[in-house]
């Protein structure tokens, strides 16, 4: 179950809507190599040397780019805008005026609408092996957004094993922003089997229960007593067949909100970190958002297969998806992602990995 490489980069030169698509390569001195696409300013592959240092390829994704045209689940490796996560009944008010984006998740506006940022092919400028930019310029009203939106996304590879993805926005009229990264993470291979195994922590006290559509109810809950504390490192598989109504509201599974303690934000610290006993590969995310969805792969269904021909199951991945909120246009009490002329929207994750033996 080993045996794994980068895709051809034949196979991601593509023509999208009127525009180019390629991959692009990012490279340590370690053997941590990343595999890009302008399509969606994605991950395509992240491979990091296992305890063994064997190449292991960290990230869900496929190996032809007409994969990710057809794919059941549409949101891999991909920059997530205009806004991450979801919008309740795809309405939201700035100044009085009512803003409609078409729901695609049920009544909800999910990951920036059908047409997101993960549909759109980025404008890019690559500096060798070390780091690639990614520009995508959002028109007024296009999705039901307000404002023309100007991002900037830039991937940076480390020598200290660290994808640096930095954020950069502007708008020309009053609007609301929320960015991610969708990476589905198995650090014991992609496509080798769930991720139940591996040891999670998060720094979160509380999180936010949602509704039977997905919507945080607005009051936050402590973790303490739950299967949603992971203050302490415990498998991800430990309680997530507990019966749990907010479980239950995630398909069977994680699909939740964490609310990051704003000393370990303030410090600079790790907000979670991962760790495979298969593989030994450790990931920490750091990051300058408030939140943290943890996402446990309920909707993969095994339809997409992935790039060693291994079908992607229930389970069969995580994502940690820093972020503001979610609904919190029309939530009051959260943080704002409010984005007005003349500011300038940053932020910055730190996906880093290193070996526990």
């Amino acid at each position: 179950m080993n045996h794994y490489k980068l895709p051809e980069q034949r196979d991601f030169e593509h023509r999208i809507a009127g525009k180019n698509t390629h991959l692009i390569t990012l490279e340590n001195s370690r053997g941590v190599v990343v595999a890009l696409s302008d399509f969606g300013a994605r991950i395509v592959s992240l491979l990091v040397p296992d305890k063994y240092g064997t190449p292991t390829d960290v990230v869900l994704g496929f190996s032809h780019i007409q994969d990710y045209l057809t794919a059941d689940e549409q949101y891999h490796g991909v920059t997530v805008g205009r806004f991450a996560n979801r919008i309740a009944n795809g309405r939201f008010t700035i100044d009085g005026e009512t803003f409609y984006i078409e729901p695609n998740n049920g009544p909800n506006a999910l990951h920036g609408g059908a047409a997101g940022f993960h549909k759109r092919v980025w404008d890019r400028r690559v500096v060798y092996k070390e780091k690639a930019d990614f520009y995508y310029v959002a028109a007024d009203g296009e999705e039901g957004f307000p404002g023309k939106l100007s991002v900037m996304v830039k991937y940076r590879l480390t020598d200290n094993n660290e994808l640096v993805i930095t954020y950069r926005a502007q708008t020309d009229k009053p609007t609301v922003i929320n960015l991610t990264n969708h990476a589905y993470f198995n650090l014991n291979g992609e496509g080798n089997g769930d991720v139940l195994n591996h040891r999670l922590q998060i720094q979160a006290t509380n999180y936010l229960p949602v509704d039977e559509f997905q919507i945080p109810a607005g009051v936050p809950a402590p973790v303490e007593d739950t299967p949603f504390d992971f203050r302490t490192p415990k498998l991800i598989g430990q309680d997530i067949r507990y019966a749990d109504d907010q479980l239950a509201k995630g398909n069977g599974g994680y699909d939740h909100n964490y609310i990051l303690d704003t000393e370990v934000l303030a410090k600079k610290l790790p907000v979670a970190t991962a760790v495979s006993p298969t593989t030994g590969i450790s990931l920490d995310v750091l990051t300058t958002e408030p939140g943290l969805q943890f996402y446990t792969g309920n909707f993969l269904s095994g339809k997409d297969v992935g790039k060693r021909g291994q079908p992607y199951g229930k389970h069969g991945a995580f994502c940690l998806e820093t972020q503001h909120f979610p609904d919190s246009p029309n939530q009051p009490d959260f943080p704002t992602t409010l984005l007005m002329p003349g500011e300038v929207f940053q932020s910055e994750t730190i996906y880093r990995f290193s070996i526990v033996k």
